[in-house]
């Protein structure tokens, strides 16, 4: 089952079985999810594919939070020459890990 689900204002491919890091989502780790804003599903092989307009209704993907916490820290560096003016600071964006089952 492939399927293309909208959340944290991205939309992201997935299958059954992947792991994927989405938007920090509220959920307990060991819980399940569900995922109801499905923009298209198809079987494996690309056969009979559904494609919302924008969503499809009564299609949801269920999902299980393996994990919480953060992404490694990137540096947001601001300078600018001949004023002496240099800011730099960084920032470690929170994740939700999640392993999708099927639908």
């Amino acid at each position: 089952m492939l399927a293309v689900i909208e959340t944290g204002g991205k939309q992201y491919l997935v299958c059954t079985g992947e792991e994927l890091k989405i938007e920090k989502l509220n959920v307990e780790v060991g819980k399940d999810i569900v995922f109801d804003k499905v923009l298209l599903l198809a079987k494996d092989d690309g056969s009979d594919v559904k494609i919302g307009t924008p969503y499809l209704d009564g299609v949801s993907i269920a999902a299980t939070v393996e994990d919480q916490g953060r992404n490694k820290k990137i540096r947001v560096v601001k300078f600018k020459r001949k004023v002496r003016y240099k800011r730099v600071y960084g920032h470690r964006q929170h994740f939700t890990k999640v392993t999708i089952k099927d639908k």
